[in-house]
């Protein structure tokens, strides 16, 4: 069956407008274009779109879609299968948070207490899944499944005052990078704070603390691209101020 732009829009549930960008970065294109000037679409690009909108539900960007679906190695049936394994955890995590809210609205109209432990384990066990999306990998590569499950563990066992806190230590890390990038010196009595505030984030999870581990880790901030961008994005530097404050703190 063939398709115009409109046509295949309200079929997949996407706008006319995203149909035509895709076409303009080369991501999806039309089989043809008729006599009358529309884009027609035939059953290939159909499946090709719908592999697409998998990937953008994943959250995989655009350009990284584009190398994925022309890889020569691309199978169609393999992706659909890691589709359905992804969609399934993400189902799981949903199902989690529902649970939680739903068990929250049973607390406050006279139903069974929430512990402590029930109230956050929704929200770390979606941070987990997070963080091991990202930079699972590396981080099992580099210091251990051993290591990685153990400072997972010991987030998942957080009361709730410890998983606010540690949150809070977070937020509060970034405030300060942005307003000390610029304006003073990595090793200097704010940076040194700064580092100070990181090393106690990490003692939430790691389960022992050591220098060389604190250094390695700052080194990441500003070697791998995924770390720079979490931090400058909210002020530009702030990658690279926290990783030679960390190595000034480590001494």
């Amino acid at each position: 069956m063939e398709y115009t732009v409109k046509q295949l829009g309200d079929l997949a549930g996407v706008s006319g407008r995203t149909l035509r960008y895709y076409d303009q970065i080369d991501l999806l294109k039309p089989a043809c274009t008729n006599e009358v000037g529309y884009r027609i679409y035939g059953p290939k690009e159909v499946d090709r779109l719908q592999q697409i909108l998998f990937f953008r539900e994943l959250g995989v960007g655009l350009s990284t879609i584009k190398e994925l679906l022309e890889a020569p190695d691309f199978q169609e049936q393999q992706a659909l299968r890691e589709h359905h394994k992804q969609l399934l955890e993400k189902r799981r995590q949903l199902d989690l948070l529902i649970r939680n809210v739903e068990q929250t609205f049973a607390a406050f109209e006279g139903g069974k207490p929430m512990t402590d432990k029930e109230k956050f384990v929704g929200f770390k066990e979606t941070l987990i899944k997070e963080n091991e999306e990202k930079y699972g990998a590396e981080i099992r590569e580099k210091y251990g499944d051993e290591t990685v499950d153990a400072s997972n563990a010991k987030l998942m066992g957080l009361t709730e005052e410890q998983f606010t806190e540690m949150q809070q230590l977070a937020e509060e890390i970034i405030q300060s990078l942005v307003k000390a990038v610029g304006k003073e010196e990595p090793s200097g009595e704010e940076g040194q704070r700064i580092a100070k505030l990181h090393r106690k984030w990490l003692s939430f999870t790691w389960k022992e603390y050591s220098k060389e581990a604190h250094a390695g880790l700052a080194e990441t901030y500003v070697a791998d691209e995924r770390f720079t961008a979490y931090y400058d994005q909210h002020k530009e530097g702030a990658a690279q101020f926290l990783r030679d404050a960390i190595l000034a703190y480590v001494g």
